[in-house]
């Protein structure tokens, strides 16, 4: 028998309204708001570190290869332990999951301190391998979190504060290599005293995955619980785990989970790590990440409160999301038409003081892919959080999402890897990114019911 829930909590059939004075506050430590900004708090610590690490690209050295295999084997276990992250979830409870995935943000952390004096990629490997185990358990628990607790009102503010929060760490972790190579501009690799700065905000976060309560005790501010579910078990979740590739939702996720990592090889690598220098880098990666914070903030907004229609919000998201996505990859193809792989040579690094106005124009498309790497995904995350209401079944579809995002990020670690050119690259993104907004709007249409029809729904069960 797996993880269990409080039976006191599990509302009968057509009862399934919590007492009022529950939830008279949105303050109080069991409400949807306050835990939601708690695992946004340990996503600003761990993989919010991690993406500032990732964002200087190659890890923080100069040789990208050893940060490209690693991500490799990263993005390989991911891809495994993120399908199977929700059925753990349910199994273990969110604090030992989100515990054990915390942990291994340290390790990894450690193995790039550890590369600065041996230059040996087993440590750094093996270390990124066990991320992916880790990295699996801890977004299929924060997508459960995230999707499951608010109420269907509210999913893109709960989506946008969680984002904010989390993007906050790639902020903060962008302005630490900024401090502490801002010396070095010219430097080959990040110094020690980064790495370590990364390490203590990452066991931090681990620490506080503890604060995070079960779904059973978290109580949405209409009163509703966030599960009806007693117990789990192994044989279930594995059941329900396989029915994922059944599941004509999740079949049309697939393209756009595909193409929402990818791109990070290619914006990290070969644009930031690419044409700016080391101070530079992390100077960028402070915008990058907070751009991140605006762009949920506003697909946010317009994901709840746009139309009265919940599924004319979700359509409105996507087209809005489609056309900025649009221009913005079309701006990032003028400007790698400037430089192809092999011109390493004959491309002096931008520097943010130095270079004029030179620097200008790839800092607002750098600025810019951040601000569409969180409308793209907050977008998905809404159309996942609207296709059902429940913690259990929210962590699996989450944890689906994460493993075939992880699946695409192998296969853009290889591509770099292989030395396929920039422009190819580009091209490849702008395809899966646009493939995907007509696919997500067939989904919305066809899965996504208005607030009335889901009461409607619930009324007509609790009668049967």
């Amino acid at each position: 028998m797996g993880y269990e829930e409080e039976e006191s909590s599990i509302p009968t059939r057509g009862a399934n309204m919590m007492p009022k004075s529950s939830s008279s506050t949105i303050l109080r430590y069991n409400s949807p708001l306050v835990q939601v900004s708690l695992i946004g708090v340990v996503c600003f610590c761990c993989p919010g570190m991690f993406n500032a690490l990732s964002g200087m690209g190659g890890g923080g050295q100069v040789d990208h290869t050893a940060a490209n295999n690693a991500n490799t084997a990263l993005y390989t276990t991911f891809a495994l332990f993120g399908i199977l992250g929700g059925g753990i979830y349910n199994l273990l409870g969110p604090r030992l999951t989100l515990l054990s995935g915390c942990s291994t943000y340290v390790l990894y952390a450690a193995s790039f301190l550890d590369y600065n004096h041996h230059h040996s990629q087993t440590f750094v490997v093996v270390a990124g391998a066990i991320l992916g185990v880790g990295a699996g358990l801890l977004w299929a628990g924060q997508g459960a979190i995230m999707t499951s607790y608010p109420t269907t009102k509210r999913k893109g503010t709960y989506i946008s504060i969680f984002w904010c929060i989390f993007n906050m760490g790639g902020v903060i972790g962008g302005l630490i290599p900024f401090v502490l190579n801002y010396n070095r501009a010219e430097a080959a690799s990040v110094n020690d005293g980064t790495y370590i700065g990364f390490m203590c905000f990452m066991a931090l976060g681990a620490i506080l995955s503890l604060a995070i309560l079960p779904p059973s005790k978290v109580v949405r501010d209409d009163g509703t619980s966030c599960t009806h579910i007693k117990y789990s078990n192994v044989s279930t979740e594995f059941v329900e785990i396989l029915k994922l590739f059944l599941n004509w939702k999740m079949l049309l996720i697939v393209p756009a989970a595909w193409g929402s990592n990818f791109f990070y090889t290619y914006q990290f690598n070969n644009v930031n790590g690419e044409l700016f220098n080391l101070r530079t880098r992390g100077f960028n990666n402070v915008f990058y990440w907070g751009a991140q914070m605006v762009g949920s903030a506003g697909i946010g907004y317009l994901m709840d409160f746009s139309f009265k229609s919940r599924r004319k919000r979700g359509l409105f998201g996507i087209a809005v999301v489609g056309f900025l996505g649009t221009l913005i990859w079309g701006g990032g193809l003028a400007n790698q038409l400037r430089y192809s792989r092999g011109d390493e040579s004959k491309i002096g690094k931008l520097d943010f003081k130095d270079s004029g106005a030179a620097y200008a124009g790839p800092f607002v498309l750098y600025f810019s892919f951040g601000l569409l790497d969180a409308m793209f995904q907050s977008m998905v995350y809404w159309v996942i959080g609207s296709l059902a209401d429940d913690s259990e079944t929210l962590s699996r579809y989450s944890g689906f999402y994460k493993g075939v995002q992880s699946a695409g990020a192998v296969v853009a670690s290889q591509i770099d890897v292989h030395s396929v050119s920039f422009l190819n690259q580009l091209i490849i993104n702008w395809v899966l990114t646009t493939i995907s907004y007509p696919i997500l709007l067939l989904l919305v249409m066809l899965a996504v019911k208005d607030e009335n029809e889901t009461q409607e729904q619930a009324q007509n069960e609790a009668l049967f």
